[in-house]
């Protein structure tokens, strides 16, 4: 398992979920994408995403203004 981190920092909606979603094409199943927003959209956006198209969303959390969404590669 590898962990990418995509620092979408600076840019807004719909601008990190897209990153995430061209990221998600290139990774393996089991890895870990790890999405760095300033945008509070992102928080809510990208997990919700992951849901419908049924990957995991391991976690979300805001650290000095940032938003880091942690998802999983289920398929």
């Amino acid at each position: 398992m590898t962990r990418k981190v995509i620092d979408a920092r600076g840019s807004f909606c719909p601008g990190p979920l897209m990153e995430l979603i061209a990221a998600m094409k290139m990774v393996q199943v089991g890895d870990e994408i790890e999405v760095l927003s300033s945008d509070k959209g992102s928080s809510t956006e990208i997990p919700e995403w992951i849901a419908k198209v049924k990957h995991e969303h391991v976690g979300t959390e805001q650290r000095d203004g940032v938003w880091h969404v942690l998802v999983k590669k289920t398929h």
